[in-house]
C-alpha cells in the first residue's frame, strides 16, 4: 500500500463491517492506524540495507513474525489481517475485492500510560522499575540462548556508522563535532580490539540470546503489569544480542532523560533475578553497550531530522542528535578512565 491508500482505509474502511475512522501515525518503516479500540500496524513497502518488506510475501512473512515474537512478551498481539479494496472501499480482514496488503492488529493501549510520557510528567516511580526489571528478567531466562560467534568487524561497521551519517547530512555546526565523533569511533575500535575475547566468552556463557532489541521507554506501557512491545522482527541480528547490550539501551535511555538513579535502581533489581554482570570487565562491556546506544538513538535522530516536516521538527530531532551525541562522548570518557 502507499500512503495515500493508507489515509484512505484510516479515514474510511472497515473492519467487520465498522467503519475504523482511525488517524494514522507514521514511522520510518510503518504506517499505524489507532481506532478506538485497536491498532493496525502496516509495513511500508521499502527496502534497506537492514530489512526489505518490497514484496507483498515479505511483508505477510514479517507481519507473522512480528506477532509470534512479540506475544513472547504481550497478549496485545492479536491476529495478521489481510486488506482488500473493492471500489471504493477498503476493508480490513474481508476476503473481498483485491489482496492490497496485510496489517498486525494489536489491542490499543492507553497513550497517557507510555512510559516516557509518564516520566515527563513525573509520574515513573521505583515501583515501576520494579516490577519493569523481574519481568524483563524473566523474559531472559526464558529467551533462546544463540551461540553465534561475536563478530568484531561488524560490532566495529556498527558503531563507525554514525560517522557516514553524519558527514552525509549538512548542518549547522557539524564541524565542530567532528572531533567528538573521531574520538568516540577510537575509543569504540580499542575496546573491540581489547576485549573481543571476553565478549566472545560471554557468548559462550550463554549471555547471548534472542531478546527484544529495541527496549526504550516509548516502547512501554506501564499497566500494573508492564507492557512491553514492537521487539524487532525485520532482522535476527539486531535482536539476538548480549544480555547487557539489551539492558543498556533502556538504561541509556533512562540516563538520558537524567534518571540515573532509576537506572541504577533496574540494574539491581534486574540482577536479583538474573545476574549478568559478574565482575569489573562485565561493567566496563556495560558502559561500552551505552555508548553504542546512544550512538544508534544519535543516528536515527539525525535521519529523522532529514525527513521531517517543517523546520521546527527538524531543529526538535537535532537537539536530541546532539544530547546524544554528548551522551555517547560521556561514556567513552568513562571507558577511557576505567
Amino acid at each position: 500500500m502507499n500512503e495515500e491508500q493508507v489515509h484512505a482505509l484510516a479515514r474510511s474502511g472497515f473492519y467487520r463491517g465498522v467503519p475504523l475512522k482511525g488517524r494514522v501515525i507514521e514511522t520510518h518503516i510503518s504506517w499505524v492506524i489507532l481506532t478506538r479500540q485497536f491498532a493496525f500496524k502496516i509495513k511500508k513497502p521499502v527496502k534497506h540495507t537492514f530489512l526489505d518488506f518490497s514484496t507483498l510475501a515479505m511483508r505477510k512473512l514479517y507481519c507473522e513474525k512480528e506477532v509470534t515474537l512479540n506475544r513472547r512478551l504481550s497478549n496485545i498481539y492479536l491476529d495478521v489481517l489481510p486488506i482488500h479494496y473493492k471500489a471504493p472501499v477498503f476493508y480490513l480482514g474481508k476476503e473481498r475485492g483485491r489482496l492490497l496488503d496485510y496489517a498486525v492488529q494489536m489491542k490499543k493501549m492507553r497513550a497517557a500510560l507510555r512510559m516516557d510520557v509518564l516520566l515527563a510528567n513525573k509520574r515513573v516511580h521505583r515501583l515501576h522499575i520494579k516490577a519493569l526489571a523481574k519481568k524483563m528478567a524473566l523474559f531472559h531466562q526464558q529467551a533462546k540462548v544463540v551461540s553465534t560467534p561475536f563478530d568484531k568487524a561488524q560490532a566495529k561497521a556498527d558503531f563507525n556508522d554514525i560517522g557516514q551519517v553524519f558527514n552525509g547530512h549538512a548542518f549547522s555546526g557539524k564541524k565542530k563535532y567532528a572531533l567528538l565523533l573521531e574520538r568516540a569511533v577510537e575509543v569504540s575500535n580499542r575496546f573491540l580490539d581489547e576485549n573481543e575475547a571476553f565478549l566472545q566468552t560471554r557468548v559462550e556463557k550463554g549471555f547471548q540470546r534472542d531478546v527484544h532489541g529495541d527496549l526504550h521507554m516509548a516502547n512501554i506501557f506501564l499497566y500494573k503489569d508492564p507492557v512491553i512491545f514492537d521487539c524487532i522482527e525485520f532482522n535476527d541480528t539486531f535482536r539476538q544480542i548480549d544480555l547487557l547490550n539489551e539492558l543498556a539501551f533502556f538504561c541509556m535511555d533512562l540516563e538520558a532523560h537524567g534518571q540515573f538513579e532509576l537506572s541504577r535502581y533496574f540494574i539491581e533489581c534486574y540482577q536479583a533475578h538474573l545476574p549478568c554482570m559478574e565482575n569489573a570487565p562485565d561493567k566496563y562491556v556495560f558502559t561500552y553497550y551505552k555508548a553504542y546506544r546512544a550512538n544508534v538513538r544519535a543516528k536515527v535522530s539525525v535521519l529523522n531530522a532529514f525527513e521531517a516536516n517543517g523546520i521546527a521538527e527538524r531543529e526538535r530531532e537535532m537537539g536530541k542528535a546532539v544530547r546524544y551525541l554528548h551522551l555517547m562522548n560521556h561514556y567513552c570518557q568513562l571507558l577511557f578512565l576505567r
